[in-house]
Parts: C-alpha cells; structure tokens; sequence
C-alpha cells in the first residue's frame, strides 16, 4: 500500500518508469537551463545518459469503504503508439503484477475513473482477446469527461477505437463533468487545460483529504514553476490556471498530494511560498 487517507487504502500501480522526452522539448517556455531546474529541484529526475525527463506511467488503486476505484489505466498492452515507440505494442506484465500485489483482480474494480483519454491514461480500459478489443475491468463503470470523450470520438484516433469505443460499446461507459461525486469519498475538481475536460481527483475521508494531479501537473518543479507551458497541453494558458488553482487547493487544504507522472514515490504536500509553490516529498 502506498499510503491511506482516512478509511481509504491508495496502492500504487506501476506499468513504467522510463526517461520520456528531454526537458526543453516538454517545457518549451522554461528557458535552456531547465533541464538543470528540475534536476536540483527533483534529484534523479532526469536520466544522467539520454538528457530526458524520466516520468512513471502509473496508476493508482483506491479501496474505499464501499468501492474498489482505479485512477487511469496507464498505456496497456498491444496498444498502437506510433508517435510514442517506447509504449508502441507493449507487452508487459506489470501493470496486472500491480493489481495483484493490491490482492484486487480486474472482475474486482467497480469504477474507472479517467482524469482524461490521453493515450498512457486509457490503454489498459481494454484487453485485446480473439482478436477484438474488449473492456478489461468486467463489471467496471468507466467514467470519463464528456469533453475529453466528444473531441477524440471527432478525431477517430487510434488510441480512441483501441480503448474508448469498445467501453461504450460495452455500455460500461458514463460520461461525466467536474464535480461529479463517487460515494461520499471522492470529486471529480475542474482542471482542464491538458485536455479540455481534464479532472484531477479529490479523495476526503475521516476529515484527510488527498489529491490525484493527473496531467495538471508533470513534474515536482512545476510547483515552484506553474507558470511553465506543458508541450502536450491542448490550451497551454488554461492549463497555468487549472495548475495554479489545483496547488492552491492542495496548499490550503493540507491535502496529501499524488502526482500521476512525479518522480517516484510520486507523494508528497506543497506548500504556498510568495507566488508560487514548495514542494516536500513524503
């Protein structure tokens, strides 16, 4: 178990954690020294051999008192990636090694929740089987933004017809809107920017409180930094709003902090200092 907030037990379920793409690429408003801010900000944070940021791909497993909830699916196996060849035809056995590890099974999971569709978040939402895609998690309601949903069923993308259409097609899909509530433990907050309907995740319990970033937020030096455009947010000047509300949220609140692409542990709180944010791993 990574940690547990009030009643509810979080697990970490890790599919990857592989150097990604070089800073100035991800970062491209941060300036020529960036690689070097976020390394004194985040030791290990970028690989000493290629330049690049090292990111997880990860997903995290909620055991409430009355739902077993998985937060994204990470990028999933046999998955066409193209733009991204590290994650192209995965075939791995880590992701499922997680579940386990948490004791859970997919016919286990009642919920999915989708922070958004970006292709590393949604891959395991289905399993190849007999040569057809179909829902991995059997008995799973997939709940995913409405906005994130209308735009990629327009584009008609890979990662689209691999993973989201043969959950609605299944009829296990809903779509949502920020604010939507799971039981009386967790909220769906506004952070769009990343993608137009991104959420990030809200768990309260027992009068703790934790917050699952998704793609608000990259890496740990964004905090200091939210200020810095994210090469693959959809409106770049949105996302700094959705960014700095987010950590102001978390900083009023005390509210525990787990960053989906963070460098592992991927845990920790932030704090305000002057126009920006600290951050304090946990």
């Amino acid at each position: 178990m990574l940690t547990r907030i009030g009643e509810i037990e979080i697990w970490r379920v890790l599919e990857l954690n592989a150097p990604f793409l070089p800073a100035e690429t991800l970062y491209p408003t941060a300036g020529a020294d960036v690689a070097r801010l976020i390394e004194d900000h985040s030791p290990g944070t970028i690989c000493a051999d290629s330049g690049k940021l090292i990111i997880p791909i990860q997903a995290f497993l909620l055991k409430t008192p009355s739902h077993i909830i998985l937060v994204d699916a990470c990028v999933g196996n046999d998955k066409t990636n193209e733009g991204h060849r590290d994650w192209h035809q995965l075939s791995g056995t880590r992701f499922m090694a997680g579940l386990t590890a948490a004791g859970i099974t997919p016919a286990d999971v009642d919920y999915v929740l989708c922070t958004h569709l970006h292709t590393d978040h949604v891959g395991w939402n289905t399993r190849l089987e007999n040569g057809a895609w179909v829902p991995t998690f059997t008995r799973a309601r997939y709940l995913m933004p409405a906005a994130d949903e209308a735009f990629y069923r327009g584009l008609e993308s890979n990662h689209y017809k691999e993973s989201v259409s043969p959950v609605i097609a299944a009829g296990q899909a809903e779509m949502v809107e920020a604010g939507h509530t799971l039981g009386d433990h967790v909220t769906l907050v506004p952070t769009p920017g990343h993608t137009k309907g991104h959420v990030s995740i809200q768990l309260e319990s027992n009068g703790a409180q934790a917050l699952i970033t998704g793609d608000a937020i990259h890496c740990t030096a964004q905090c200091q930094h939210p200020e810095w455009h994210f090469k693959f947010d959809n409106d770049p000047e949105q996302a700094v709003v959705s960014r700095r509300y987010l950590l102001e949220r978390a900083s009023e609140s005390g509210a525990t902090v787990l960053g989906s692409h963070f460098r592992l542990p991927s845990i920790g709180s932030v704090r305000a200092k002057g126009d920006a944010f600290e951050w304090f791993d946990q």
